[in-house]
């Protein structure tokens, strides 16, 4: 069902789904959209599942594995909750094991171990701070020890702090997220291709990079970096057998959402996409498996673009 979200005072940098928004970013009219979410906020980051309402939704139950990643072993880093936990549970399917890279939501990612043991899959966890070169050398490590080798990487952990002005970009926070979004994917890739003898690298690139997101100045930054770092990589290992690609998520219901945004935000999620609404975890968890398994054998270097149609790339 549709529904029409009023705003009386919106930022002028950000529609909010509003049309006919004058000089002072006041908005006469809104459009039509669906509204996946009622207005709430997390005040720390990188936000937990278990507080979000509705939650997430992040298995198909109609989506059923073949094998396509069978005795494969994969790390996903905030493989906890939202897309990660739902890339997680899909590579299970597909007979993948799993170890799962999270900072500290430590009820999240027991949830989603005890559903991927539930399935039949493997599922080990691993909590710390991917800023830190020397624990993505022990996750490096320890998977290792665990299941023998490693085939898979997503990297896939972030954060980001919305923000009206780059003034208001404190030096602190332009730190953190850079060394959040950046500095983890690069250490913890150097760590592991020594041991890649093949397979597949997915970096969890956005949107924002392609539309320039207003309010997002520094976590756009970090995600034009992370494509970029994917095409150089991807060239680099072309004839290593290790392929490199990324994938752009549009809006997604995830924590990161209600951790960084205003609450009023909330409800007008994805509706200046195509579809007018944002969209759960599994519908984009499929697009991970593709590009890990042997059916993306010739594809690399490329951003597969998942966002309901708010940017043709």
């Amino acid at each position: 069902m549709n529904h029409k979200f009023e705003c009386n005072s919106c930022n002028p940098y950000d529609t909010y789904g509003l049309t006919n928004i004058d000089e002072l970013g006041i908005g006469t009219k809104c459009e039509d959209f669906f509204v996946g979410a009622p207005p709430q906020a997390q005040s720390v980051q990188p936000g937990q599942e278990t507080l979000m309402t509705p939650l997430p939704i992040f298995d198909n139950p109609n989506y059923i594995g073949s094998g396509r990643l069978q005795d494969k072993v994969a790390i996903i880093t905030g493989g906890d909750s939202g897309i990660g936990r739902s890339v997680a549970v899909y590579y299970a399917k597909e007979g993948a094991n799993i170890m799962i890279v999270y900072f500290d939501e430590h009820e999240d990612a027991s949830n989603t171990k005890q559903y991927i043991e539930q399935l039949g899959g493997t599922c080990e966890l691993m909590s710390g701070d991917l800023k830190d070169p020397k624990f993505c050398q022990y996750v490096v490590e320890h998977t290792l020890c665990t299941f023998g080798k490693i085939d898979i990487l997503v990297n896939n952990a972030g954060v980001q702090y919305q923000q009206l002005k780059l003034e208001d970009i404190s030096n602190e926070q332009f730190d953190y997220t850079m060394k959040t979004n950046v500095y983890s994917m690069f250490y913890l890739t150097k760590y592991a291709l020594p041991h890649m003898r093949e397979g597949s690298i997915i970096n969890t690139a956005s949107i924002t990079t392609y539309i320039g997101e207003p309010e997002l100045i520094d976590y756009t930054a970090t995600k034009g970096a992370i494509v970029g770092f994917t095409r150089a990589l991807a060239t680099n290992l072309a004839t290593k057998k290790i392929r490199v690609n990324a994938v752009a998520p549009g809006v997604f219901w995830t924590p990161l959402q209600p951790s960084s945004w205003t609450a009023n935000k909330i409800p007008t999620l994805g509706s200046d996409s195509n579809m007018k609404r944002m969209a759960h975890p599994w519908e984009i968890a499929s697009t991970y498996v593709y590009l890990a398994s042997d059916d993306a054998s010739y594809t690399t270097g490329q951003v597969i673009h998942v966002n309901g149609g708010q940017y043709k790339g």
